[in-house]
């Protein structure tokens, strides 16, 4: 008997789903439907950054990232100028490979040594007179236009304000209003531009940071949303409240989708868990809890992840210079393979171990990443079984080695037979509407 006009879907008799039953669950999940959209919308698309550079506002100069390249071949020149001598430090194979990473680490000092740089006002500056950081604020703000101008800024820049507790608020706010007027007023805002809220104790503290740049916006006559900050998760109450409930995840809600990033503070976060100055790491467990709550507070939300530090320098004898890169090398390794993409680092002999950790990273994970994906594509089967879930994630891979020169497009192209853009689909990667310029 023909089903026709019974408004059923089923082919036998009465059986199968109802177009009023169809509708009802559309109606019921309609709701959730817009709110999985708008709280979970993926990654944001763009280059994120493999690094920070903090840099206090009273040392900031025109020269500053010049100065931190020079700085840094000049120590990987005297402390490893050869791959051998690199494989050494960093107690690693001498092969083709390093060699490789070797010559792009120079490479990449040479031509873009700081990806993203913060100018701080806050721990790295401390209290000053009120004249003095006006014009500080107003310096940092002129010389990063300059530095715009003239096509010498990182990728990435911008500026830590002091927190928004009560002690430091308003000069938090003043600091951040000389900077955001000085850039306009010196030709705009940079596509670039990251802004930093340090000490994060209440959600209602990133609801008030909100508050303030719309009204920023609407004054200057900016696109709304224009504005996006990081949330610095250094303190105890930042990961857990006092009702129980994960407070990272509500700061992100509050945002308004506003959040571009959580970055992990390390001494702070350790301190106030009572760890000891000489236990104080990035690998300690309090802070991979930490970091595991803030991971999975993100996840799917398009707010990007970043680790902390080490403050263990590069100086002194080579030995001593060795020591500090291989702990640094091999914080930063361990941070990549539990998707931590992004750390900061505090010293110019920071980078070379930072670019060698992250192009080995993506270098010799080339070669399976694009044989899976090929499979995958090809429905070719292989020695893994992979899911579209690992297509996104091998894609994403893929495109980060590429964000930071670890990889070239040709190289990505011969051996899986796509370019960027396909790429960028296979990952989820929402093209043009990330905050972030596209990597280079």
């Amino acid at each position: 008997m023909s089903q026709v006009g019974t408004g059923r879907t089923g082919s036998t008799g009465g059986a199968g789903f109802s177009a009023s039953a169809r509708a009802a669950v559309d109606a019921l999940l309609a709701p959730v439907d817009a709110d999985l959209a708008r709280r979970y919308p993926g990654d944001p698309g763009g280059r994120q950054p493999v690094h920070t550079v903090y840099v206090p506002a009273g040392a900031f100069a025109a020269d500053t990232v010049r100065t931190w390249g020079r700085q840094a071949l000049e120590a990987l020149d005297t402390h490893a100028g050869t791959p051998a001598e690199l494989a050494r430090a960093l107690g690693v194979p001498d092969d083709a490979l390093l060699a490789e990473v070797h010559r792009r680490v120079r490479a990449k000092l040479e031509r873009e040594p700081v990806e993203d740089l913060r100018i701080d006002f806050e721990d790295g500056y401390g209290p000053r007179p009120d004249g003095e950081e006006d014009a500080a604020a107003v310096r940092a703000a002129e010389l990063v236009a300059a530095s715009v101008a003239d096509g010498s800024a990182p990728p990435y820049v911008g500026i830590r304000a002091k927190c928004l507790e009560a002690a430091v608020r308003d000069r938090g706010i003043r600091t951040l209003e000389l900077f955001l007027t000085t850039l306009l007023a010196r030709g705009g805002l940079p596509d670039g531009l990251v802004l930093t809220l340090p000490k994060v104790t209440y959600a209602a503290q990133v609801t008030a940071l909100v508050r303030l740049l719309e009204d920023f916006e609407r004054g200057a006559g900016l696109p709304a949303g224009r504005l996006g900050f990081e949330i610095q998760i250094e303190t105890t109450q930042a990961v857990l409240g006092p009702d129980g409930r994960a407070t990272v995840a509500r700061m992100i809600e509050a945002a308004e989708g506003r959040a571009t990033g959580l970055h992990y503070g390390t001494f702070d976060y350790s301190a106030a868990c009572g760890v000891a100055p000489a236990h104080q790491s990035t690998d300690h467990p309090v802070a991979d809890h930490a970091k595991a709550v803030m991971q999975v507070a993100a996840a799917g939300t398009g707010v990007r992840l970043s680790d902390g530090s080490t403050n263990v320098v590069p100086a002194g004898t080579t030995a001593q210079v060795h020591a500090a890169w291989k702990l640094h090398h091999d914080l930063v390794r361990r941070s990549l393979a539990r998707a931590y993409h992004q750390g900061w680092d505090l010293h110019p002999a920071h980078l070379p171990t930072r670019y060698a950790a992250v192009y080995s990273f993506y270098r010799e994970g080339l070669a399976p990443a694009a044989a899976r994906l090929a499979a995958y594509l090809g429905e070719a089967g292989g020695d893994v079984m992979d899911e579209p879930a690992t297509a996104r994630a091998l894609s994403g891979y893929l495109l980060r080695g590429l964000d930071c020169g670890a990889l070239d497009p040709a190289e990505v192209g011969g051996a899986t037979g796509l370019d960027r853009a396909r790429l960028e689909a296979l990952a989820g990667r929402r093209r043009g509407t990330g905050r972030m310029p596209a990597g280079g």
